[in-house]
């Protein structure tokens, strides 16, 4: 990513030798999220898919698509200023669920022939592993932060 996209993006990674991005600290706000910076990307890139979809899909696919897709990073940045762990992770499920969502929607609209989504279903899976693997690792730290009974 270049220094003007990073940002534009409000990525804070940096470019250490060999390419790899690294952060330093922990993170600020919720943008500093690997999985929401990739679940907004999806986004954009589901909003360019669907500009091609015909008239008639306006307030129905393109719509319901846009809908279930806005909702992953925006329930991963509303779960980000939680308190308790517990709501954290009600946010992420509600981003995983509505990561599948916009799944059957790409597969639908392939099927319809408005395009090929296979590009995006390879982003969609990038965001729902590191939401995934985000979700074991807050749930791994609730676990060991909560008292035994």
């Amino acid at each position: 990513m270049t220094p003007a996209r990073r940002q534009e993006t409000g990525d804070r990674r940096q470019e250490f030798p060999g390419g790899s991005p690294e952060w330093k600290g922990a993170a600020q706000n919720f943008q500093d999220l690997v999985v929401w910076q990739k679940g907004h990307a999806l986004v954009l890139a589901v909003y360019r898919y669907s500009d091609g979809f015909p008239a008639k899909e306006v307030y129905t696919l393109t719509s319901q698509l846009r809908r279930s897709t806005i909702s992953v990073p925006a329930n991963i940045a509303e779960g980000f200023r939680k308190k308790g762990s517990s709501d954290k992770l009600r946010f992420l499920n509600i981003a995983q669920g509505s990561l599948e969502e916009t799944r059957y929607y790409l597969i639908l609209a392939h099927d319809l022939g408005y395009g090929d989504s296979s590009p995006l279903l390879l982003l969609l899976t990038e965001v729902s592993r590191l939401l995934e693997a985000y979700s074991r690792s807050l749930a791994r730290n609730h676990h060991l932060l909560s008292p035994v009974s």
